[in-house]
């Protein structure tokens, strides 16, 4: 097991580590290794190589993710929130939300920055069919529009995911946050989380996929976190969630990544071709029940 992986484990079960530890669990791990031996001074880059390593704690105290931090908020940060064009016309719902949700795992959730990204959800995001926003800038209407009639799921499903994390790391202490995360994820359980209303259909390319860790698109592995996080599946409508999952298993409770994201600011931690540590780990309140 990658001592990043140990480490993740660690911190999620509150255990006390030294500094000495941290360094030494860090120090060691490949996946560590493999995210701080290039760089590309280009945001795109910049973004998902803050997402890969924000997934490991205490990665902050690296110089790598440093130098990272200050350079994303140079190229991305903007008054209103994060921007991947840095510019404020340029703010999107799942860009900006993702680092939203990078920021505070690596120990930045009452940055300006942070807050910020946050403030523009509570005044911009819709939860809901048929709600307008009242942010007047068009780059919302790019990419098959954010939040038009019809709000954008993958937007909707990554603002969820990013706000039981700022939830998370600050104690439940926003209760607008709470209140957010209700009217999201109550407007994804109407879709049994991944599918159109329709057909039933999956809503977006990828939703069925595992990948790890996240990227712009929404993933199985989002929804999964979510369903976790918001205690989803003692409800009726998680139901064909669950049933994929047993669908995709491999051995009971391990699954594979079905998806790599082909950037090369990603660095997937694992391959496809065998189960996957981190999503068995992930994933452990799956199916249980």
């Amino acid at each position: 097991m990658d001592t990043a992986l140990q480490l993740r484990k660690a911190y999620d079960k509150k255990q006390s580590l030294t500094d000495q530890e941290i360094e030494q669990y860090l120090a060691a791990s490949p996946i560590v290794k493999k995210l701080t031996k290039d760089w590309v001074e280009q945001p795109f880059f910049a973004i998902f190589r803050l997402l890969c390593l924000a997934e490991i704690p205490y990665s902050q105290r690296l110089p790598y993710t440093q130098n990272l931090m200050a350079y994303v908020i140079a190229t991305t940060a903007t008054e209103e929130g994060f921007s991947y064009t840095g510019k404020v016309e340029g703010i999107v719902p799942c860009y900006n939300v993702m680092l939203l949700e990078a920021f505070t795992r690596l120990g930045q959730a009452k940055s300006p920055e942070v807050q910020a990204a946050l403030n523009w959800i509570k005044r911009y995001q819709v939860f809901e069919r048929n709600h307008t926003t009242s942010w007047p800038h068009k780059g919302i209407c790019k990419h098959g529009g954010c939040m038009l009639k019809t709000p954008c799921y993958i937007g909707i499903g990554k603002t969820v995911r990013g706000l039981i994390t700022y939830a998370e790391y600050t104690s439940h202490q926003d209760e607008e946050v709470e209140v957010l995360i209700k009217q999201g994820t109550d407007y994804m359980l109407k879709h049994q989380l991944f599918q159109r209303l329709s057909n039933q259909q999956p809503i977006s390319a990828h939703i069925t996929d595992i990948m790890f860790p996240q990227a712009y698109m929404l993933s199985l592995t989002d929804l999964v976190f979510i369903a976790n996080k918001a205690h989803l599946w003692e409800d009726k409508q998680s139901q064909s969630l669950k049933d994929l999952l047993r669908e995709k298993e491999i051995a009971p409770q391990q699954w594979k990544l079905d998806y790599i994201y082909g950037h090369k600011g990603y660095k997937a931690f694992e391959t496809r071709r065998k189960a996957s540590e981190w999503i068995g780990y992930l994933f452990a309140e799956v199916c249980k029940a």
